[in-house]
């Protein structure tokens, strides 16, 4: 199957951006990628130095990120996520998914006042149990 464009969002896609991606087969974040990937996701990796991974166009910072993503699930720490709480605003997403090690109950005050939900939950568990 041909990779899907990132350059252009469908309304009916869901989209979502996983900051903290890896290149790493080791990194839970790498097996969200992939399992994102295999269930039809358009998915757009963040990681501030990759340029792409498996073929896909990597974006060093949300502010590079198109408009319209539906769901940010985050795998970097919370000393990281913290200091991205008004680009995570601006991005404004449905949901963000806060994944074990990611938890960051300082930030979730700020994310649900702009009217984003926030989820402690880890990302391949919501996958493979079909609550994603």
């Amino acid at each position: 199957m041909p990779e899907k464009s990132q350059s252009h969002i469908n309304k009916d896609e869901v989209t979502v951006a996983i900051i903290g991606a890896s290149d790493k087969p080791e990194r839970y974040s790498h097996k969200a990628f992939l399992l994102l990937r295999e269930k039809g996701y358009l998915i757009f990796p963040v990681h501030p130095t990759l340029a792409e991974i498996a073929g896909v166009k990597v974006y060093n910072n949300l502010a590079d990120l198109p408009p319209g993503i539906d769901t940010v699930t985050v795998y970097v720490s919370p000393q990281i996520s913290g200091s991205l709480g008004e680009e995570l605003r601006r991005l404004k997403p449905r949901r963000i998914i806060f994944n074990p090690g990611a938890e960051n109950p300082a930030l979730y005050d700020q994310l649900r006042a702009a009217g984003i939900e926030v989820i402690e939950a880890c990302t391949l568990v919501l996958l493979n149990t079909g609550r994603f």
